[in-house]
């Protein structure tokens, strides 16, 4: 067993034994105390011994039973395969086969070949020649896809525990009680900052599912069913991706009472709502971190003035390289599934400086975009979709801290009226996961290498085209008509979807 998890463990057990009618776990419907929570994670361990589950698929939503097999698997050193809801079937068969899972809890596992699941709600299997993993693997994270094939990020559990602590010391001050877990558990940052975190402190986790929580889809929140379920459980805490963030500062002219911390990552918050939150008194602390590094990395502490992503978390250590890319080390992965292993520091891709101890960001080194949820596309994948199309000939998505993404389309004919394009990206969107849709768009002229938006062996001038459309990213919903002669007229066109 791990130092940690012994650790770990050991607190579970103490909190046990000192306050045994104390709440562990609630979702609504079911309650735990810290008295029932050893023989419930026993039970569970057992189920899975049973079945010989080596690799789990986890696949249920936010609530009492999730943690609970979670913890079951962290306890045995099971390896936890957390499945996120907004992962599309291909996606979820990729995850499958990738990590070589022989045992999947929740529904849909039938469609992936697993069998019936057992009367302890365990489906099964057989993985004759299951792929490698890294030495030491009882965790794979999924991102949430750059492309359509997401990567897995396998971490050892004292990579995972390391962070827990870290956050437990940085967020002593505020004494937290209650904390009400408003992401999805299959995101690491919740299920590390919004149980294992808590359970450290002997916390007690409000666990309510997705729907009463106002999440609809992956990228679809009702700030009105956030706010009543904030007002059911009472935390002290809560951990919010920006979006979320800012639709409940429009809600709510006050924050609710008894918020002590509202920690806030997945993307980068704008300044103009950080100021706005904070002033509306929500206690908000900005931090940064990715799943390379075990989630958190850096955070600004409570009661201290903010300021860019905060400063390091004991755990972790940052630099910045010459060109400024931000590197890490301390509680960082063993490697992606099924690529050579990795040590030492980790290159993140992000652009920083420093103000005295706290880290500032300014860009990301990659193309990749991160929604206002937290989730990352790959534009050349969603363009690549779209091109697809008959009646698209070019397309330029993006969609960074933005809510909802959007897109500068080129019509395959320059009179193909507005619907015919309309109905071709609701074409396109019907084959992507919900975060990486498109919900906005605008004609646009073709990009050519002789308007700088194209080089000679087709790759698109990002930066060339964002800086000719500077209007665009940054004015969601306003209609825009320009005079420049080398574009046609064009306007927002909002794209309507169904959810599957």
């Amino acid at each position: 067993m791990s130092d940690r998890r012994e650790r770990f463990l050991d607190r579970l057990a103490a909190h046990a034994e000192r306050a045994p009618e104390a709440t562990a776990l609630w979702d609504g419907t079911q309650r735990l105390s810290y008295g029932e929570l050893a023989a419930a994670i026993d039970a569970r361990r057992a189920r899975l011994a049973a079945v010989g589950a080596t690799r789990v698929g986890l696949a249920l939503d936010n609530g009492v039973e999730w943690a609970l097999w979670d913890l079951a698997l962290l306890t045995d050193s099971r390896v936890a395969v957390p499945v996120p809801a907004f992962f599309g079937d291909a996606q979820r068969s990729h995850l499958v086969e990738r990590a070589g899972l022989d045992a999947w809890i929740g529904p849909g596992g039938e469609a992936l070949g697993f069998g019936t699941p057992d009367p302890g709600g365990v489906a099964t299997r057989p993985v004759p020649a299951p792929p490698a993993l890294h030495p030491g693997t009882t965790r794979i994270t999924f991102t949430s896809g750059t492309s359509d094939a997401p990567k897995g990020v396998c971490l050892d559990t004292e990579a995972v525990l390391a962070v827990a602590t870290s956050l437990a010391e940085a967020v002593a001050p505020v004494e937290i009680e209650r904390h009400l877990a408003m992401l999805p558990l299959a995101t690491l940052l919740e299920n590390l900052g919004g149980l294992y975190l808590p359970l450290w402190l002997g916390a007690g986790v409000a666990l309510p599912g997705a729907a009463e929580l106002g999440w609809q889809g992956a990228s679809g929140f009702d700030a009105g069913a956030a706010l009543a379920a904030i007002e059911r459980y009472r935390p002290h805490s809560l951990i919010l991706v920006p979006q979320q963030l800012q639709a409940l500062v429009d809600a709510a002219p006050r924050a609710p009472e008894g918020l002590r911390l509202v920690a806030v990552g997945g993307a980068r918050v704008a300044a103009p709502l950080l100021e706005r939150a904070l002033a509306a008194g929500w206690p908000v602390a900005e931090g940064y971190g990715l799943s390379e590094c075990a989630s958190v990395v850096c955070l600004n502490r409570p009661g201290e003035a903010p300021c860019g992503v905060g400063r390091p978390l004991p755990h972790a250590r940052v630099r910045l390289r010459a060109d400024g890319e931000v590197e890490v080390s301390g509680a960082t992965m063993l490697g992606y599934l099924g690529e050579p292993p990795v040590a030492g520091w980790h290159a993140t891709g992000d652009l920083g400086r420093w103000e005295g101890n706290a880290l500032v960001l300014e860009g990301r080194r990659r193309e990749v975009f991160i929604t206002a949820y937290g989730r990352n596309v790959d534009p050349q994948w969603v363009e690549g979709v779209l091109a697809t199309r008959p009646g698209i000939a070019q397309a330029l998505v993006h969609g960074e801290a933005l809510a909802h993404n959007r897109a500068l389309i080129v019509p395959a004919a320059a009179n193909l009226p507005d619907a015919a394009i309309e109905a071709e990206i609701a074409a396109a969107n019907t084959t992507l996961p919900d975060y990486a849709r498109v919900s906005e768009w605008r004609r646009c002229a073709p990009f050519t290498p002789h308007n700088d938006q194209l080089t000679a062996n087709g790759r698109l001038r990002r930066a060339a085209i964002l800086a000719a459309y500077r209007d665009w990213p940054t004015r969601p919903g306003a209609n825009v008509t320009t005079t420049d002669a080398s574009r046609p007229t064009y306007r927002v066109r909002p794209i309507t979807t169904t959810e599957e």
